[in-house]
């Protein structure tokens, strides 16, 4: 394609409309003054970034998780006991949580693949209340302090990029912002790879799948510690941006619920957690803001409405409902390449596309 071929496309709304909206995410900061409305960007990162590694196994591959809280609080707990007690900075600490937490996605994710269906669902809560109940009981394990229920406070370093910890939350946000769209870039390398096809074909059918020759297990085993990497890096940036973790924020059921609805309620596709997480994760602190004083939980059942909505008028999630306005509002404003739009009729099984 030629420099003037390009620059005509530019004009194309297809082109600038996605543009305009990656502008308005880098200067997002800059658009408010408001640090809370800013804090709540920052969680709508986050929360993409965790949809987008939940969905790897659960989306992909078919596998509904419930417990992917666990691996997020593993992340947590080893950067932060690695920045306490060995004094290591948390860019450091974050790669080793990740590999510890990409470890036990293996070690429990692999008796678990066994199980079909809900057992599989049940089991993954089962592991994540494991962790939780370990941790929040444990209050010493040697010379480690885990502090038990009661959590753990990060030491403050002051501003300093080196000890991962700032005096404003812009730069919690660009660190945010680039780790959503690395776990976008990822997701989409492993969609439009040999393996995400393999997944596609578990969790459409695994035993056709079997059939055919594709080693089930060894490809969940590979989505698993894949999705349990990100989940860990996740969670080092959790626990550096609230300088606080506990087993009660971090590794409860309804943290592990709140994940995998934004995959859900988005749908199996590569953008589907992150228009999950731009759609709930604003209502979440709504609700929390008007109501929580007087109705704690009630984000919750927010949640629980909408995917009822979800799962009764779009079973394979939002996103491909959004694709149809989106090419049609393209076609209004006069793309060419949109003139010949046809309906995009969305896949009819499935939460999230290929759940089971």
């Amino acid at each position: 394609m030629n420099e003037k071929n390009i620059i005509a496309k530019l004009r194309y709304p297809s082109y600038y409309i996605p543009a305009l909206a990656i502008l308005i995410l880098i200067f997002f900061p800059f658009l408010t003054n408001n640090e809370y409305i800013v804090q709540v960007g920052i969680m709508v990162l986050l929360f993409a970034v965790m949809g987008s590694g939940w969905n790897i196994i659960a989306g992909f591959g078919g596998q509904l998780s419930l417990g992917h809280a666990a691996f997020v609080g593993i992340g947590a707990y080893v950067s932060t006991l690695l920045f306490v007690y060995l004094d290591l900075t948390p860019w450091i600490g974050m790669l080793v949580g990740a590999v510890v937490s990409a470890i036990f996605g293996v070690i429990v994710g692999y008796p678990c693949f066994k199980l079909k269906g809900a057992y599989y669902a049940l089991a993954t809560i089962a592991y994540g209340e494991l962790v939780r109940i370990f941790i929040q009981n444990t209050n010493q394990i040697g010379p480690i302090d885990l502090k038990g229920a009661q959590g753990i406070l990060l030491p403050i370093k002051g501003h300093s990029w080196f000890w991962f910890q700032f005096d404003t939350k812009a730069p919690y946000y660009y660190i945010a912002l680039v780790m959503m769209f690395l776990a976008i870039l990822l997701c989409y390398k492993i969609k439009n790879s040999k393996f995400g096809y393999y997944l596609a074909a578990i969790g459409d059918n695994q035993d056709a799948a079997a059939s055919l020759g594709v080693d089930s297990s060894r490809m969940k085993v590979y989505a698993a510690a894949i999705s349990s990497f990100v989940m860990g890096i996740a969670g080092t940036f959790y626990a550096q941006f609230l300088l606080y973790i506990g087993p009660q924020s971090l590794l409860v059921d309804t943290f592990s619920t709140e994940i995998a609805l934004v995959g859900i309620i988005g749908g199996a596709e590569v953008m589907g957690p992150i228009i999950g997480a731009f759609l709930l994760t604003p209502i979440s602190e709504a609700t929390r803001i008007l109501l929580g004083g007087r109705f704690i939980g009630v984000h919750l059942v927010v949640y629980g409405a909408i995917l009822m909505a979800v799962i009764t008028y779009a079973p394979s999630g939002i996103l491909p409902y959004l694709k149809k306005v989106y090419y049609k509002f393209l076609a209004l404003l006069g793309d060419p390449q949109y003139q010949d739009y046809r309906t995009i009729k969305a896949p009819a099984k499935g939460l999230g596309g290929g759940i089971k």
